[in-house]
């Protein structure tokens, strides 16, 4: 990779505006608004070509102009760049024309989107100096800190809620890193974090190091943009835990076509929650901009937020955009899993059949038009959520090793094909 200075500028708050220098802080002073990354966009036009990004290796890096860090990656080299399926079959049974699966469901090296937010948060961490790094986690975000902490040789605290699936509990112990349970919600768990955060000074990814963590999700609205042709899609469908990844979408898309690497033809981005934890697209739904905080009671454990901290800006995003907000229930969660995984051979958890769920919705009600194209943000792999589908998953037939046995088996799934 060439050698580059920063293109950032500062850190500023999304309300006042006032900005604040390149370090490990997230609120603002004054307000106690979030702060946002600040980049030298007149340095980056120009630049940033789609023959230079097309010249670079296939990982979320080729766009690293437009994310925060101010060297060469240091964690996570191979992070992204993660297939866009076109999904026809999926689409004929949802009935609507032009469907495509973002699919981070095999995204390096733990299998979700996390790895991005996380790559991006650990390289500036250790830019900063940091030796210890941490989170609060409803599961994917602990398992790729613990396993991109491990790769990078940093100490790492992951803290979570104490029933997490037991998948993505050892899927961060295997990694060596020192997991906290907590006995209470996610919320509970993420006020502790901010007390530790003060008191010991760790890199905490998703307090401290906020700002530049969740610049990493804008890598996937690149990769979605570029693998279709260098053009934005009509329609994205985001899951939604703290709206996070829905707000940087809408920014992957602003700053594309800011740059003229992208028409910029209109889009409406649409958020997904499940019904069981659905603060935000209730709001949405009752046209509030602001939203209720809830008590988390869904199978969508990696989406159970009950106050989810970019509410406000996904609420704002889905209204700008012209895009809507769904929920659906733990039904629907598994019947949306199983759509996904029959049609297009894609296993997701447990927030990707939200996503799909609510696909389905919006697309039955007219607000995703059937004519018009549809992104799906698929954004962990199944395999981490097995007990939400155990036993709603099919059973198997168990036989003694006899081709009349077989044939029986068969008369009754395929009667013309034993006949014939």
């Amino acid at each position: 990779m060439e050698k580059q200075r920063p293109f950032m500028k500062a850190l500023k708050c999304r309300e006042c505006g006032h900005e604040y220098p390149l370090e490990a802080t997230h609120v603002c002073e004054f307000d106690f608004g979030p702060l946002e990354v600040v980049y030298d966009y007149d340095r980056i036009h120009g630049r940033l070509t789609r023959d230079l990004i097309e010249s670079r290796p296939r990982t979320m890096w080729r766009y690293r102009e437009l994310l925060p860090i101010a060297g060469e990656p240091t964690v996570g080299a191979q992070v992204g760049y993660t297939p866009l399926v076109r999904a026809d079959r999926l689409a004929r049974r949802l009935g609507v024309r032009e469907l495509w699966i973002k699919n981070d469901a095999v995204n390096y090296p733990t299998l979700s989107f996390k790895d991005r937010v996380v790559s991006v948060a650990l390289s500036r961490a250790r830019e900063l100096g940091f030796k210890t790094v941490a989170c609060a986690s409803t599961g994917n975000l602990a398992n790729s800190v613990a396993a991109n902490a491990a790769a990078a040789g940093l100490d790492s605290y992951v803290f979570i809620p104490h029933d997490l699936e037991q998948g993505k509990v050892l899927n961060s112990l295997i990694y060596g890193a020192r997991v906290i349970g907590i006995r209470g919600h996610y919320d509970e768990v993420n006020r502790l974090c901010a007390e530790i955060a003060g008191k010991y000074g760790w890199a905490f990814v998703n307090v401290n190091m906020r700002p530049y963590y969740a610049e990493g999700s804008k890598s996937m609205g690149f990769e979605i943009q570029e693998q279709l042709g260098w053009k934005i899609p009509a329609h994205t469908v985001v899951c939604m835990a703290s709206g996070s990844l829905l707000t940087k979408i809408h920014k992957s898309y602003q700053e594309f076509s800011k740059l003229g690497l992208v028409a910029s033809t209109p889009w409406k981005i649409h958020g997904a929650q499940a019904t069981g934890c659905s603060p935000i697209t209730t709001a949405q739904k009752a046209g509030l901009d602001f939203f209720k905080p809830v008590k988390p009671d869904t199978i969508a454990k990696s989406l159970a937020i009950g106050t989810p901290a970019d509410g406000f800006y996904a609420l704002k995003v889905m209204k700008e955009t012209g895009g809507s907000g769904e929920d659906v229930t733990d039904d629907e969660i598994r019947e949306g899993i199983r759509m996904l995984a029959e049609c297009e051979g894609i296993f997701a958890e447990t927030a990707g059949g939200v996503t799909v769920g609510v696909a389905r919705k919006l697309i039955a009600s007219g607000k995703i038009p059937a004519d018009e194209s549809v992104v799906l943000c698929i954004t962990g792999n199944g395999l981490k959520t097995l007990d939400a589908v155990a036993g709603h998953a099919g059973e198997t037939r168990e036989i003694r090793p006899s081709l009349r046995e077989f044939e029986g088996v068969m008369a009754n799934d395929q009667p013309d094909l034993v006949n014939s």
